[in-house]
């Protein structure tokens, strides 16, 4: 299973897709994982695509930034796309939390591995 259809099944469980809210930006493509050709090396290809999810991860908390910063400063009044905004940057952190430990744990069982 994929990263990103993690966040489109929580999107989905929480009732959050574009269908039930007709909120562009949110559900299957809020939080889309890059592709990786399979012409990289091998060992690349996972540190690469765990780095690009990081810098996604940081773009949408410093867009949630700035949009906070805008609306404390008068700059805007939607406050609606604020919180869509909070809320992507939270619910990509959280699967980013979730995929570290799984990462955790994967390696933990291998180091109890007999040999």
């Amino acid at each position: 299973m994929k990263i990103g259809s993690l966040d489109s099944q929580s999107m989905s469980i929480n009732g959050m897709g574009n269908d039930s809210m007709g909120i562009s930006g949110v559900g299957k493509n809020a939080f889309k994982m890059p592709e990786t050709s399979s012409s990289s090396a091998p060992g690349e290809s996972f540190a690469t695509t765990l780095n690009e999810a990081i810098g996604q991860v940081n773009q949408l908390h410093q867009v949630a930034d700035q949009k906070t910063q805008a609306l404390t400063t008068g700059k805007t009044d939607n406050v609606a796309d604020v919180m869509l905004a909070s809320e992507k940057a939270d619910i990509a952190l959280r699967v980013m939390v979730q995929v570290r430990n799984k990462i955790i744990d994967a390696y933990q069982e291998i180091m109890r591995m007999q040999v």
